[in-house]
């Protein structure tokens, strides 16, 4: 019997690296290529979120069914959420599972990227970094964000506070998005999502950091680095083009919502590993386990886009009501994320008018949601309490702390020459 031929992955991330080390486990020669100098790079210790509600079974629970170590990295479970309403009222979600874990992003040890990759070379993976290759030459493509849909601003600080998470639907801070708090032994991060494209963005987040200042005196906050990162949200017409797997975000395969991508990053790197194992069949997988959910997010994006704080204000006051009727705030955000009939008739409706053809996707039929403009009602001028949150950054930046974000804040990761 012939030997099988090496496998080549483009892209070091979650998706290349968990689809790396299940074909390394089956006796396979894998080699990763990536065009940054190590794993998570184009992080930078900021913390995200791995939700536990859109589907019954738990993730962690499927990453161990995969062989995945999860005790290879850090993760903080919270059962109990701060909600905050546009209003500025504070009510808390809550549930006797788990709702989050935060993970730290980056390539420091204890990072979720680092733990993977960890993984993968204790596998046999051989990774090559700073290394460009065609995708062309490549069997799984795994190289994330290519275009801009949204994009997020973040400040991390030193904290006395509590671990803690707070979530928050204001469309003024968070234009069509969210911003939140997140508190981890010691260090926090406040970070606000822009879903539609703004001049002179950095007044979104000054203003969120002087809400939560307001809001939670208790932080006092001593900044560390601000940190940014971008979203693309793509539907692709295939999923395996001409031998290729696209997985993860090159895959299109994230919430089109509120940006959760790992889970699905993931969960379709170990899909396409088993398809060329010759376990199953990688687009018809996708379609039937992981497509159903993207549809359904970009009906609910397509809904977001078109209210304000009005409709934000009882999406909250339903979400608490539905909890306190059922015991577990869990339930109605998990409905709203899971597959209806309803959700898909309405994916069908509006995704023509939503996405626009991507020229370059090698004949991949991608569609991408586009950076949408800002309206008249993002206009507006800093409180005194954001200019002064201004002022306090602009020393700390001076005295050396850093922003790991520029006008593309995936570029700024990646070696020159």
């Amino acid at each position: 019997m012939a030997e099988a031929e090496p496998v080549n992955i483009m892209g070091a991330g979650l998706s290349g690296l968990a689809a790396a080390t299940i074909l390394a486990k089956a006796g396979r020669e894998v080699h990763v290529h990536d065009i940054r100098d190590d794993s998570g790079a184009r992080f930078d210790g900021d913390f995200q979120a791995l939700e536990n509600w859109s589907m019954d079974h738990d993730f962690f629970d499927q990453m161990k069914e995969w062989g995945f170590d999860i005790n290879e990295f850090k993760a903080t479970e919270f059962s109990v959420v701060d909600l905050i309403h546009p209003d500025d009222t504070i009510t808390q979600a809550k549930t006797p599972k788990i709702a989050y874990r935060i993970v730290e992003r980056g390539t420091s040890d204890h990072t979720i990227d680092q733990g993977i990759k960890r993984q993968a070379l204790a596998a046999g993976v051989s990774i090559h970094y700073k290394s460009r290759v065609k995708e062309e030459d490549c069997q799984i493509i795994a190289c994330g964000p290519k275009g801009t849909s949204a994009v997020a601003y973040g400040e991390i600080f030193h904290t006395d506070h509590a671990n803690h998470i707070a979530f928050q639907l204001n469309d003024k801070l968070a234009p069509g998005a969210y911003s939140y708090l997140i508190v981890i032994d010691g260090v926090g991060l406040i970070c606000t999502c822009l879903w539609r494209k703004q001049k002179k963005s950095d007044r979104f987040l000054n203003e969120t950091i002087a809400w939560y200042d307001k809001h939670y005196p208790e932080l006092k906050r001593k900044p560390i680095k601000r940190v940014g990162g971008k979203g693309d949200f793509t539907i692709n017409k295939n999923y395996l083009q001409d031998g290729r797997y696209y997985v993860g975000e090159s895959g299109g395969l994230q919430d089109f919502m509120w940006g959760f991508g790992m889970r699905m990053a993931i969960w379709s790197g170990v899909l396409a590993a088993k398809d060329i194992l010759g376990e199953l069949s990688y687009e018809t997988e996708v379609r039937r386990q992981l497509l159903p959910y993207v549809k359904t997010s970009v009906a609910n994006r397509w809904l977001m886009n078109r209210v304000g704080d009005k409709s934000f204000k009882l999406m909250c006051n339903r979400w608490m009501r539905d909890q306190n009727k059922r015991g577990d705030g869990l339930v109605w955000i998990g409905k709203l994320f899971r597959p209806t009939l309803l959700k898909n008739l309405l994916y069908r409706i509006v995704n023509p008018f939503m996405l626009q053809k991507d020229p370059k996707s090698m004949g991949r039929g991608v569609r991408r949601m586009p950076f949408r403009k800002a309206l008249k009602r993002d206009d507006w001028e800093p409180s005194a309490e954001a200019m002064a949150v201004k002022q306090q950054w602009n020393a700390v930046r001076k005295g050396g702390g850093k922003t790991s974000f520029a006008e593309d804040s995936d570029q700024i990761s990646i070696p020159k020459g």
